[in-house]
């Protein structure tokens, strides 16, 4: 019998309703939660250990930190086949990522939670739990990065967003769409994952600000962030990578006190790309040397910066950001 090593992690499927303020808090341990998985003994020991109880906008830099020294100790483990982390949804995205950007294992690290409270119907708590432990123990899932395991859907950390506030398959890949699925227990790839770089990290450069970019928006934060000593900064751009003019005197500033700055599309789907010439478009941006991210939202684009500044090792910031289009 494989052994999976279940980290708890709080969030909604750690919750239920508490009937004097009539909303969600923490209330579940991970025994609770783990005696609605029926049956899963038939498929895997579980080992369970529980980290925290936080709400997922509770969740901090120095948390993903600590997660994934516990993590890298687990996989370490000659008995342990994998690990399965729940987490809150509201940051899953970014912790999954962190997780994926720090660790180097072949072992199958899958993160879920759960959409519904244990006081609603349709609980969706236990299914995940039950099909991300399936996942875990899977030869087919390992060496492909961590996996966020939602309503029997696989996608990859490296590509995962959150898409719907409410529904059960909240988690997409614009784009491409999963990596695979988990069908009577059993796990199904429909395409390879996207190799990336390992950072050895201890702490995080925490100063770095993500900017959305919105019509006539000018170079007045971006100021603020330079004379506040930021160490990174990324831009929600217009379309394909676009700025408003006024815009464009700030990331210059920004650049000439060697402060990268990183330019993501606020579009759900589709990719940046330096198509467009005139002033605050995607190739005077390019020209000036910010770093383009394709397809990955500004969230995860902050996380990925943070990182590479944070790495134990000189890492050239460019390459951190160089195009993969490995999606076969």
């Amino acid at each position: 019998m494989k052994k999976v090593a279940v980290v708890f992690n709080g969030g909604t499927i750690s919750m239920k309703v508490d009937e004097r303020i009539k909303a969600a808090v923490p209330s579940l341990t991970g025994e609770e939660i783990m005696s609605m998985v029926t049956g899963i003994e038939n498929y895997a020991e579980v080992e369970s250990y529980s980290f925290s109880s936080k709400p997922s906008p509770h969740m901090t830099l120095e948390d993903m930190v600590e997660l994934s020294k516990l993590i890298k100790k687990l996989v370490e483990r000659d008995d342990i086949e994998g690990v399965v982390l729940t987490h809150g949804t509201d940051t899953l995205e970014e912790t999954a990522y962190f997780l994926d950007l720090t660790i180097d294992t072949e072992k199958v690290i899958v993160v879920t939670g759960a959409m519904r409270s244990s006081s609603e119907l349709g609980y969706d708590g236990p299914f995940n739990l039950a099909t991300s432990i399936c996942t875990a123990i899977s030869e087919d899932a390992k060496g492909r990065g961590v996996l966020v395991c939602f309503n029997g859907e696989l996608n990859s950390a490296s590509e995962v967003t959150k898409a719907n506030s409410m529904a059960l398959n909240a988690f997409k890949t614009p784009n491409f769409g999963p990596i695979g699925i988990v069908d009577n227990n059993k796990v199904l790839f429909y395409r390879k994952t996207i190799k990336h770089r390992v950072y050895n990290i201890s702490e995080v450069v925490e100063k770095v600000a993500l900017i959305k970019c919105a019509a006539d928006m000018d170079s007045e934060y971006l100021n603020f962030l330079v004379d506040n000593n930021y160490k990174g900064i990324v831009i929600e751009a217009l379309g394909r990578g676009n700025v408003p003019p006024k815009m464009v005197e700030g990331i210059k500033r920004a650049l000439n006190n060697n402060i990268p700055v990183v330019i993501v599309s606020r579009c759900f789907e589709g990719r940046v790309f330096e198509s467009y010439g005139y002033d605050g478009g995607g190739k005077m941006l390019k020209d000036l040397g910010v770093f383009f991210e394709e397809s990955m939202p500004g969230q995860k684009a902050r996380i990925k910066l943070m990182v590479a500044l944070s790495s134990d090792k000189a890492i050239d910031i460019k390459e951190s950001f160089k195009r993969n289009t490995n999606h076969n």
